[in-house]
């Protein structure tokens, strides 16, 4: 007889991991409160337009096309992946025009050395080593189960930490390659995507720019959905079952051993339990005290990554003065990331982002028009009222229309729909309202984050942004290999192989 399996939640994490372990012979049952998979992943559709709710970044293609190979899947099956030339576009309140940058360093060079002349020879040492770092960190680091202190300490990581920056701040890092305020805000502002900022995050990130500079930014046709739908499919074609709009009440534990779940005052049993719930809901909500590892001091003393104010916005027209990604830096940079991190209250002198996929694919806008996803990083646990947010909508549709040349862009919205932390508590149990969950500074990361399994309740284990490696999908595919590891006895820190898995033999049961 098969071991029983069943995933809380069906987010990047959890959909990875069910395939993993279907595809290992396990019986797995995905357990989701909303109506659909993709946690922050979802989609909604409305008076034509398709938005993405959450991801919207394609990025690390090796670790998609990795674990869509372990799986035994070619990843062009199922969706088509276009390269974004230029890559992003940014603008910034100390200059009149905007910045395009491509993920071309032959190309983006005239515009470093505009700003900084000379700055090249550094930036190339500074790429150099943000490549080695990258490289490593993948072979030895970011796959790797760590249980314990001594899990930091081995030939390769001890080479990463002796011969480059690692743990100094990723500011002070750039400092000593870069003097240009605008140009140290483009390497800088990757952070965003852990949920951090350059001014509390380690050095090691300057990986982040390797990724962005060196293999580029992609674009799933059809929407980021694609990828959650693939897995889907994937999932099921393996015999993972689902079920939706039923959330978990409570982890059942005897023995100290997780034995099952209630929902709708009924039990389901299992042999293993993986949580790609919010780590704080699933703790602090679905088990009871004796069985939580951390207090609720260690939670309120956490960083968290910022919460966000979104809107989702569909436009009658077309905008030629957008690129697909859209950034705009405020001049108090270190503030800014204050505000987000500190404040109390909505930023009042924003960085933002707007993503307008449309731009590439027509699919996701009716003809002629344009579809906007807004996001304004905000802090945490801020408590808005309806005229707060009317109002802040109205200042950042204003900003928007100025800085970006977006004529007639409030009489053009057709369709509006506003997201804010509130909203990410109530669709993902998020705590406090994060976007993204733990901030990835240097005391949250590696073997100071919670960890995949837990200390306290046997098979019962945590997948997703809020253990390791962290935030963004392809580090939550990482986890899902990280928890497969554990669950089958596997401790090196290499990626995941089909020699690990020998899923040739998936149909034998466990």
């Amino acid at each position: 007889m098969s071991k029983r399996v069943l995933v809380i939640g069906s987010g990047a994490g959890g959909l990875a991991t069910a395939i993993l372990l279907s595809k290992k012979g396990y019986d797995v049952t995905v357990i989701e409160k909303n109506e659909s998979f993709g946690g922050r992943g979802g989609v909604f559709k409305a008076k034509g337009f398709q938005f993405d709710m959450g991801p919207s970044w394609y990025l690390m293609p090796d670790i998609f096309e990795h674990f869509f190979s372990l799986i035994g899947e070619n990843i062009s099956d199922h969706f088509h992946l276009k390269r974004l030339v230029p890559s992003y576009k940014i603008w910034l309140e100390e200059l009149s025009k905007p910045i395009v940058m491509t993920s071309d360093i032959d190309k983006d060079s005239l515009t470093f050395e505009s700003l900084e002349p000379g700055v090249m020879k550094n930036i190339k040492i500074y790429l150099h080593e943000a490549k080695r770092k990258y490289e490593i960190s993948k072979n030895t680091f970011i796959y790797k189960p760590f249980n314990n202190i001594f899990d930091l300490i081995d030939k390769s990581t001890i080479f990463l930490w002796s011969k480059f920056s690692v743990i100094s701040s990723l500011n002070k890092h750039i400092n000593l390659f870069v003097k240009s305020p605008i140009i140290q805000k483009i390497l800088q502002y990757p952070l965003l995507f852990l949920g951090t900022s350059p001014y509390k995050a380690p050095a090691v990130y300057s990986l982040m720019n390797h990724i962005d500079f060196k293999m580029g930014v992609f674009y799933p046709m059809g929407g980021m959905t694609k990828i959650f739908e693939s897995m889907y499919s994937i999932a099921k074609k393996n015999g993972v079952k689902f079920i939706f709009n039923t959330p978990v009440k409570k982890i059942i534990v005897d023995g100290k051993k997780a034995v099952g779940v209630i929902v709708n005052n009924k039990t389901i049993s299992s042999d293993i339990i993986v949580s790609n719930a919010d780590y704080h809901f699933t703790e602090t909500y679905l088990l009871d005290r004796k069985y939580r590892q951390f207090s609720k001091n260690f939670w309120n003393s956490r960083t968290l990554a910022p919460s966000g104010f979104i809107l989702y916005l569909g436009i009658k027209k077309k905008y030629k003065e957008l690129e697909h990604h859209n950034l705009f830096f405020s001049s108090n940079w270190k503030k800014s990331f204050s505000q987000i991190f500190y404040n109390e209250n909505l930023p009042k002198n924003p960085s933002y982002y707007i993503c307008a996929p449309s731009r590439t694919d027509i699919s996701v806008a009716p003809k002629g028009c344009e579809n906007l996803f807004v996001l304004v990083p905000t802090a945490t646990n801020l408590k808005l009222n309806d005229d707060m947010i009317k109002k802040y909508r109205k200042k950042i549709i204003l900003h928007m229309t100025k800085t970006m040349n977006l004529k007639g862009l409030e009489k053009n919205i057709i369709f509006e729909r506003i997201f804010t932390g509130d909203n990410f508590s109530k669709y993902y149990n998020a705590f406090k309202g994060t976007a993204l969950g733990l901030s990835q500074n240097l005391m949250q990361t590696a073997i100071f984050r919670p960890k995949t399994k837990s200390s306290k309740v046997k098979n019962l284990y945590y997948v997703g942004a809020n253990t390791n490696p962290g935030i963004g999908v392809p580090m939550c595919l990482i986890s899902a290999q990280i928890v497969y590891k554990r669950i089958n006895g596997i401790t090196h820190g290499k990626p995941l192989s089909n020699f690990d898995t020998n899923f040739t033999n998936s149909n034998e049961k466990v």
